[in-house]
């Protein structure tokens, strides 16, 4: 059910997307450990946020621009990146584990990657799992606990549901 749900707004995202000028998010509930937002600048989108004692930031969501899911980590620790710049990186999700490319950006002056995906397999991995370790060839990135990701992503399937 989450998977049919999970394409079926990747597909309405797709189709409904429009382009929108840069804009804050917009607070759309809560579940547990994770914000529900809506991001107007990617289509508005509907996303998770939640902020890590290691001082990350971690966003996962829907960019109805793109018509895909994403995940994005912000950290001050992380200074060393290049804006726009491809970093190959692996994710470890319980074990299981994902390449990927993760583009090089800044929010607010804080360093961070985006990482866009279009299986829906990954998404339902990540509300599935208990922890998502981040690796590049240098080690370890960065390593969060998953505890109420499933609630907070069916929370944002209702949300994007709810935004058409």
């Amino acid at each position: 059910m989450l998977l049919k749900r999970i394409a079926q707004s990747l597909v309405v995202g797709a189709i409904c997307a429009s382009p929108v000028v840069a804009q804050e998010l917009e607070k759309w509930g809560a579940s547990d450990y994770w914000d529900v937002m809506v991001d107007p600048s990617l289509g508005d989108g509907c996303l998770i946020q939640s902020a890590f004692t290691d001082g990350s930031v971690v966003r996962i969501g829907f960019d109805r621009t793109e018509g895909m899911g994403y995940v994005t980590a912000f950290n001050d620790a992380w200074g060393d990146i290049e804006e726009g710049a491809m970093y190959p990186v692996l994710f470890d999700l319980d074990g299981q584990e994902y390449e990927a490319e993760a583009k090089g950006m800044y929010l607010n002056g804080v360093p961070g990657t985006d990482i866009m995906f279009d299986e829906e397999d990954f998404l339902f991995d990540i509300a599935a799992k208990y922890t998502m370790t981040l690796y590049t060839d240098a080690g370890e990135v960065m390593a969060i606990d998953l505890t109420g990701s499933y609630q907070a992503l069916e929370a944002a399937i209702e949300c994007q549901e709810e935004m058409g």
